[in-house]
């Protein structure tokens, strides 16, 4: 069991600044405004915790950094761990220019599957686009030690992307009518490869909405799981437009459909 445990991870090497500045979500806020603004995805998962002065605020897989610095501005101690070096690395780089903040930051390089902090500590606990990154095993440990470190009335929130049950029922239906259209270039047989080639590496562990509740209820979580989907910025007939509008908004079309799936979960 050991030796698959240390098999079945993805090597950290593989997340790269080239990684967190040019693929992972919410770069080109990041690149633009050295983590001043949000991304929509990642505004839209914060604004869930509903950070408050005084708390204490854990993120987990901190990637660039951006979060701590909102937490701090709001007035919350906030701390970051990750296992890749380079993200590290990039945390610290914020924390060090985050001015006007009067809450406390902190990240070190540490496994989400051994939080080095006390039992309820942490008012706060999130997790943005981590969980598509681990394997189900090395999820339920991590979710095990997230339980232990929330406070017993502390807030566990969750984003990540795709819904697993887009890339496996959606997805082929969307790229076999794209290729109609002559646009099947753009829709690789491998949707991790879609937007976002290097997805087929470290994407292991997608979540649908049922599948994401039942991990967590494993883990000793009660939670509410929706889903969502980013605009899509693209200039559409109108059919096309009233199609997208029935697949988004209407069940059971919107559990294959929508991309983003969200979680806030409390101690059971």
């Amino acid at each position: 069991m050991d030796k698959q445990k240390t098999r079945d991870s993805v090597p950290s090497n593989l997340y790269t600044e080239e990684y967190f500045l040019t693929a992972c979500e919410g770069y080109n806020e990041f690149v633009a405004t050295e983590g001043e603004h949000l991304s929509r995805r990642l505004n839209a998962a914060f604004a869930l915790a509903a950070v408050e002065p005084g708390m204490r605020v854990l993120d987990v897989g901190c990637g660039r950094g951006e979060i701590l610095r909102h937490c701090a501005r709001l007035g919350a101690d906030a701390y970051g761990i990750d296992y890749a070096v380079v993200a590290v690395q990039l945390s610290r780089d914020v924390i060090e220019n985050t001015t006007r903040a009067p809450g406390k930051t902190g990240v070190a390089q540490a496994d989400a599957k051994k939080l080095p902090f006390p039992s309820a500590y942490f008012d706060r606990v999130l997790m943005f686009d981590v969980v598509e990154h681990l394997y189900p095993w090395e999820l339920h440990e991590a979710l095990l030690e997230i339980h232990r470190v929330l406070r017993p009335d502390g807030r566990f929130i969750v984003h990540t992307a795709p819904n697993a049950w887009y890339d496996k029922y959606a997805y082929p239906f969307v790229r076999a009518f794209r290729t109609l259209l002559g646009q099947g270039a753009q829709y690789p047989s491998n949707p991790r490869a879609f937007l976002v080639d290097v997805n087929q590496d470290v994407h292991v562990n997608e979540q649908s909405m049922v599948s994401l509740r039942r991990t967590l209820a494993r883990a000793g979580f009660k939670s509410r799981v929706w889903l969502d989907s980013p605009p899509q910025g693209k200039q559409n007939n109108a059919m096309l437009d009233a199609l997208r509008g029935a697949m988004f908004r209407w069940p059971p079309f919107r559990w294959f459909f929508e991309r983003e799936v969200f979680a806030v979960a409390t101690k059971r």
